[in-house]
């Protein structure tokens, strides 16, 4: 069995999971011919050789429009569920973004089905999370673990206004796992 721990001293953002997969052997040609599968066409994944207080690695360059469109669970899920993804990758995708649907459907006080995603609907985080389960499938993870989460602190600007860190629908993601805030301003 394969594991992935994740130490989320400093957040583990979408394209720092992608660069962590890229350093484990997954391609930017393996996560573009996933998403290009979904029918999306408009973008670019790139590897970027980056430093961090001495200690080398990749991050992953997602180039995606700026949309200001905003997208319903089920839209997403429909591109998913239309690609050539592998049925794990499909499963596992659509369970986060329905997972995420939930938590902001409980933030809203509404239903699931009448969410619409702002941030996490934008091209570049479907490609983050879409791109991450091709990774986990291509590299066999089958287990993952992390440490406990730094959350930042102070405010962001989202698209419903301005919000403690970490804001409602992350808060209701993370209840049951252990967090911690520290001097770093800003969402992690």
């Amino acid at each position: 069995m394969k594991s992935l721990y994740f130490d989320c001293f400093s957040g583990a953002s979408g394209d720092m999971i992608l660069g962590a997969l890229f350093e484990l052997g997954l391609t930017p040609e393996d996560v573009t011919e996933g998403i290009t599968s979904m029918g999306v066409s408009d973008f670019r994944v790139s590897l970027e050789k980056v430093d961090r207080a001495g200690i080398s690695s990749f991050k992953a360059v997602v180039d995606a429009p700026d949309e200001k469109n905003h997208r319903h669970l089920s839209a997403i899920e429909r591109m998913i569920g239309g690609s050539a993804l592998s049925p794990r990758v499909k499963r596992d995708a659509t369970a986060i973004f329905r997972r995420l649907g939930e938590a902001e459907a409980r933030v809203h006080g509404t239903e699931v089905e009448k969410v619409h995603f702002h941030e996490v609907g934008a091209m570049d985080s479907i490609i983050d999370i879409v791109g991450a389960c091709i990774g986990f499938d291509k590299l066999g993870v089958e287990q993952f673990g992390c440490s406990k989460l730094h959350v930042g602190s102070g405010f962001v600007e989202m698209a419903h206004g301005r919000f403690p860190v970490p804001p409602p629908a992350v808060a209701e993601l993370l209840k049951g796992f252990p967090i911690y805030s520290g001097d770093i301003e800003g969402e992690l």
